[in-house]
């Protein structure tokens, strides 16, 4: 179940298509640009914004993956164009950003889909702050950096919208994810202040807590095996209704009920979550990562 923290505007548009009847999107004729286009949540979000007649942006680091959906959007009868970016380096994403801009004006819709999700426990950290680093550097400095490319345009424009995939980790704080949910809540915080500011501007943010999803980025850790999980599909679609109705936030109920038992019973909930800590420990990637290697795991 999702609760949907909807401004009156959004509630407003909701409320005419209903009574209208008006079965067309919002996003027909607009510009989307997708983050991490290449697989998953990405992906299918990008197929689907082409399907409601969006030109799709295709962002993320494997350009022959990128090719690979920009065909089959095309396949489809859709519009997609491809722009590799690394968005860890800065530099790259200010060139990126400089070439929208002059290949297809202004973004209409940003998604900040690419991400890094590291599930390990402080233990096994001391000995690699770059964990920490390369997490903020790919989940919170590089969608703040696009956002800010691009929201001059928007707001020139008076609109735009951007959403950020975050995790209802910002709400349940889960032992072993201290790198993951505070580059997202990093990422969360600023896009509501920055929405703040925008306002006036008609440029919106929507924050995604999304809970888990059945991605390659989760593969990795033994207890999500038989977790129950959304498929990247299913994903895209609360993505799609995000980009449609501009609602402020989306949580799920789970993550909106950790959040209540949070404020209200702080330490019954310490007690739960070290409780999970001990029932579910660094999962095997983790464990030989830490040891011998550096690729991201979740």
């Amino acid at each position: 179940m999702t609760s949907l923290l909807m401004t009156p505007a959004a509630r407003l548009r909701r409320i005419v298509r209903r009574v209208t009847g008006d079965t067309s999107s919002p996003l027909a004729g607009r510009t989307v640009l997708v983050t991490g286009a290449s697989s998953g949540i990405g992906e299918a979000t990008a197929y689907a914004v082409a399907r409601r007649g969006a030109t799709v942006l295709l962002a993320a680091r494997r350009a022959a993956d990128l090719e690979r959906v920009r065909a089959g959007i095309e396949g489809e009868g859709g519009t997609a164009h491809v722009h590799p970016c690394d968005l860890t380096d800065g530099a790259a994403i200010d060139r990126m950003v400089a070439q929208i801009l002059a290949e297809h004006g202004a973004v209409d819709y940003l998604v900040n889909n690419a991400g890094r999700s590291i599930r390990r426990s402080l233990a096994l950290t001391h000995d690699r702050f770059h964990d920490f680093e390369r997490t903020m550097a790919v989940n919170y400095f590089g969608p703040v950096r696009l956002t800010m490319g691009l929201l001059p345009a928007m707001r020139a424009q008076r609109f735009g919208h951007v959403v950020n995939i975050v995790t209802w980790g910002v709400q349940v704080k889960a032992p072993k994810f201290a790198a993951y949910i505070a580059s997202k809540t990093a990422l969360d915080t600023f896009s509501r202040i920055a929405g703040r500011e925008t306002w006036g501007d008609n440029v919106t943010f929507t924050n995604i807590r999304v809970s888990l999803v059945r991605t390659p980025m989760v593969a990795p850790t033994e207890a999500y095996r038989n977790a129950r999980a959304a498929t990247p599909e299913q994903a895209a679609e609360r993505v799609v209704r995000a980009l449609e109705e501009r609602p402020i936030t989306m949580n799920t109920l789970a993550g909106s009920a950790a959040e209540v038992l949070n404020l209200v019973a702080p330490r019954l909930s310490d007690w739960a979550m070290a409780a999970a800590d001990r029932r579910f420990p660094d999962s095997a990637a983790a464990r030989a990562e830490q040891a011998a290697g550096d690729q991201a795991v979740s």
